[in-house]
């Protein structure tokens, strides 16, 4: 199993951290690359989109969860 690491970044002009395995974080990766989007600005797509009571980890997993299921080629 992988290990969580946290990662920061900043979307809207604040800092913020995430935590995430490494198998969700590379395939985050993949999808911002297809997409043709910085890492930054993936987290800030998904960050907006979540609902408020949901932690910004949780939604980046179901985010990823969600493309696989799709069948996205990443």
């Amino acid at each position: 199993m992988s290990a969580v690491e946290k990662r920061s970044v900043t979307i809207r002009g604040h800092r913020t951290s995430y935590s995430l395995e490494k198998p969700f974080y590379d395939d985050l990766v993949a999808i911002a690359a297809a997409r043709k989007l910085t890492l930054a600005a993936l987290v800030a797509e998904v960050d907006e989109a979540r609902p408020r009571d949901t932690n910004l980890s949780s939604a980046l997993r179901l985010h990823v969860l969600d493309w696989a299921k799709r069948g996205a080629d990443i």
